[in-house]
């Protein structure tokens, strides 16, 4: 069952402090539409989407990031 409240920057204001507006907008937009689908917030998502909005990562380490935390979702042993 979804949150009833989206409040990802109240949970974790960290992960959003170094975001300039534009940044913290898309990540924002991006996450509620998540969100409004069905999928719960979890700080390693959120950290994830954070450090690739501000640069910290590239894309592929994103998707590394991604897959490797779905595959533990899915309790699939990593490759």
């Amino acid at each position: 069952m979804a949150a009833e409240v989206f409040d990802v920057e109240a949970r974790w204001p960290e992960l959003f402090a170094q975001l300039d507006g534009t940044q913290r907008s898309a990540v924002l937009q991006s996450l509620a539409a998540s969100w409004h689908e069905g999928w719960v917030p979890n700080r390693e998502d959120v950290e994830n989407l954070t450090d690739r909005a501000r640069g910290a990562i590239d894309a592929a380490e994103y998707r590394r990031r991604s897959h490797t935390a779905a595959r533990r979702g899915a309790g699939v042993a990593a490759v």
